[in-house]
Parts: C-alpha cells; structure tokens; sequence
C-alpha cells in the first residue's frame, strides 16, 4: 500500500504536507518523498528511505530548505517517488498509490514510440514515472489522467502538483480513497481523514471512482465526475486503514468493531479472556469482548521504541525476526489460562505461527484464534498488499497443497463457507499454526460490518470476484 497527501494554502505549507504526509507513515515502509513549488524556488524535492528510521527522522533537516504555498507528500511501499518531469503540460511532481498489472506491456508501448525512461525501482521501470507519461500524452491534465485510466490493469490514485494547483484523481473504480480536507485559507488531499485534525482540517468530502478535480488555495474545480462502478478494497477496513479514519464515510475502527462482535455471536468457545494481536487485531478483540462479555486482556505488548514499524529488512528471515522482536508476552496474565485472540487476516501465517510458539513456552493453555476476514485464497491483482510473491506462498495454499497430494485444485472450491472443502482446509490451517482452535470471518458478515453494497466492494482476495 501507499498513502498520499497534498496541501495548497494562501500561505505557506511546508508544516501541514510534512506532518500530514508523516500521518500516513502506516501505510508504506520503502520510500517517502516530498515535493514544493514556490515562484521564488521554483519545484524542489526530496527523497528518503524508510527501511531504517521514522518518516520525520528522514525528512526534518530538509524542511527548512523548502518553501511554497503547494505541496505533495508520498509514503510508498514501492518505488522512489514523487517524479518530477517537463512536457508539453509544462513542469509538474506526480505522486501516486498504484499497481499496475500491465506495466510490461505499458513498457514496451512507450519503448516502441522512442520515448525514455530515467527511474529504475528494483531493478524495473519506475511506476510512478510510467504514469507521468501517460499523462503526458493528452492534450491537458484531465485527458493525460484519462489515459492512464483507459491503459492501465490494476489501480492507481495520484496527485499532480503544477505552479498554481494540485490536481487530484481518485482511482477509476475507487480501490484506493482520497478525499478533500479544508480549513481557513487552505484546501488539502489525503489517503487518510486520520491526517486531518490534528493540523486543522475538516473533511469537506470523498472522492469518487474516477473523479479527477483541481485543487487552489480558494476552492476545488471537478474535472471529471465519478464513475457509477466502485470496487473500493474491503482490507481498507480490515488491516491498512488508521483507526480513525473514515472511507466513503464509514469508520475504520467502529468496522472493526462490528467484525469482532459478529465473530462473537458466531462462537461457543469458553475462555478466560479476549486479546488483540497488535495493532489492527485491537479493535477486532474490542467488538468481540463486549458482545461476548468475556474481559479485554493484553498478554502481548509492542515494543515500538527501537523497532520502528518502516524498519522492513529485504530478507524474509529478517522480517519475521523483526516481526518477533516487537511483540513481547507478558507470562503473568497468559500462564494456564485460555485466550480468544483476534487479528485482521492470516496471509502466510509464519509470524503467527511463531507467536504461537512463544504463547506455548510462556505456559498458555488454550489458543483460540479468530481471524476478522475469510481466508485469503487468491493473490491481490489490484493493490501492493502483500510481499508474497506467489498464491502459494498463502497460508490457504499451503493448506489446500498438503490436501490435495497432486498439486491440482480449484480455490473457489475452498472458499465456500462451512463446505466440506472449506473445513478441511480451515483445520490443516489450524494444524499447521498448532492452535487449538481456528475460525475465519464469514465474507457476508465483513460486507455487513463496512456497509456498503457487496458489488461497491472488492472481496478478490476471499471470493475471486473482482475485475479490472
């Protein structure tokens, strides 16, 4: 995932894109970057790593350099960015949240027609900058934007910042949210309303799928009116979103806490206590706690001062070391007892698995694990969502190979609810985690937790549904 913000003011607006910018650290752990236009400095970037320290660590001694009364900020979990290019349109910064499936094909057009790239991210073309040519294609912003619409398999929200305007576009089906935030003197543009209050804005109002608008210190122009289809990505709710934050006006936490309550209701396990795996698990075991009336404990705590949560080392073996090192147990309340605990999804399952591990040798007794959405059977083709490089690596897939001997099998088989597949994969799941219990979210009670239409949300990852 991705998050971005922008800020364009009738004074200076350094402060509010740096500390909202940093709201969205959350959301990324590669790159960050920010970007300013000012009449008397003219566009001015800077660029940092995030694998080894805080957002604001990074970016601090930059900010006094900087000025300007517009400004963009990017957290990516991918490529170096924002891009900063001279066209036709004139110079402009681009931001964007995006994967592009086709971005092979997209290469080789561009290629074919003599057109060069200068930004190399992991060794492949720069996404970020393939978006800014396409852009570049029309005859202005908004049909450049539209290009990228028509071409592109996948999703991408973005922010262009020009001299005199940000221009900002949501995703043509909406899989990724921006929405427009205002105060006195001030308009912004955030991934996140959690990163509006605390500098002074109000939500004004959400973007659409689709829907471009140009952004001035005096007001917010529509460019192109939103798309009726929305495929708006339920994890938003489940895993990526803050706690406070809102998409198309519906709450993160109070989601989750739904979720951990329609859990509850479906339960007739006994326990000692209710406990979250941290963070986003927190709100889950709040919902689940108070509908079940079972007491909230915190047998884990999160060791955050000297793991920073950007701290993401390349190697899988160092992540789930770091993984391990964050989460310390607490003996005194886990010893003998029996726990329910909840979290937001199991993707490969290793880091619970060595949690699990951990729980054992401080004296549990009874491990019941509930998960807050169906299991993951098929691989994100629309977000950044995981690092899994393959289906398989899916701690459902791993399941479904060690049942299915010969390696052939149909994954939608295994996602229906309660079927006879769909409980043999579930224990071999449990088994393989050594818990002594395991139950996932039915995918009609989380559409019912965030509350929008089924065909508004996309439910790819559980169900195999979603299109481009």
């Amino acid at each position: 995932m991705s998050g971005l913000f922008g800020s364009i003011s009738k004074d200076m607006c350094v402060f509010d894109v740096f500390y909202g910018t940093d709201y969205h650290s959350h959301l990324g752990t590669k790159r960050a970057g920010l970007a300013f236009y000012s009449e008397e400095k003219g566009f001015q970037r800077a660029i940092h790593s995030l694998e080894d320290g805080y957002f604001r660590n990074k970016f601090e001694k930059d900010i006094p350099g900087f000025s300007g009364n517009i400004g963009i900020g990017v957290i990516s979990d991918t490529e170096a960015q924002p891009i900063l290019v001279t066209s036709h349109l004139g110079r402009f910064g681009v931001a964007t949240v995006c994967k592009i499936a086709n971005i092979e094909e997209l290469e080789k057009r561009c290629l074919s027609q003599k057109k060069t790239f200068s930004e190399i991210s992991r060794g492949a073309i720069n996404p970020t900058e393939l978006v800014a040519m396409l852009i570049s294609e029309g005859d202005d912003f908004s049909s450049g934007i539209e290009n990228v619409f028509n071409l592109i398999k996948g999703s991408c929200s973005l922010l262009v910042i020009t001299g005199d305007s940000i221009i900002a576009a949501r995703d043509k089906l909406g899989r990724t949210p921006l929405m427009i935030g205002k105060k006195d003197g001030a308009y912004a543009v955030a991934s996140e309303t959690s990163a509006f209050p605390n500098i002074g804005y109000e939500v004004e109002r959400f973007l659409g799928p689709g829907e471009i608008v140009k952004i001035t210190a005096g007001g917010v122009e529509q460019l192109r009116k939103p798309n009726d289809k929305m495929q708006v990505c339920a994890f938003l709710w489940v895993y990526f979103g803050y706690p406070p934050s809102f998409y198309e006006g519906i709450n993160v936490d109070e989601c989750r806490y739904r979720c951990g309550a329609a859990l509850a209701k479906d339960d007739d396990v006994k326990a000692d206590f209710v406990a979250g795996i941290p963070d986003s698990g927190i709100g889950h075991a709040m919902g689940y706690s108070n509908e079940k009336k079972l007491p909230l404990k915190r047998p884990y705590a999160k060791y955050t001062p000297t793991w920073p949560r950007s701290f993401m080392p390349q190697s899988q073996e160092q992540r789930e070391l770091v993984a391990k090192m964050k989460l310390i147990p607490n003996e005194s309340i886990i010893k003998d007892k029996s726990c329910v605990f909840l979290d937001d999804s199991i993707v490969r399952g290793t880091q619970l698995k060595d949690n699990v591990v951990d729980l054992y040798k401080a004296g549990i007794k009874e491990i019941h694990m509930r998960i807050a959405c169906p299991p993951l059977t098929f691989p994100c083709e629309f977000l950044n969502f995981s690092r899994s490089r393959s289906s398989l690596d899916l701690a459902s897939h791993k399941a479904v190979n060690q049942i299915e001997k010969n390696g052939s099998y149909d994954m939608k088989e295994y996602s229906e609810y309660d079927s006879e597949k769909y409980n043999e994969m579930v224990e071999q799941i449990r088994k393989n985690l050594n818990v002594t219990s395991l139950k996932f979210q039915k995918l009609e009670d989380l559409i019912e937790a965030i509350g929008l239409p089924k065909e508004k949300i996309c439910t790819h990852c559980w169900d195999g549904s979603s299109y481009f």
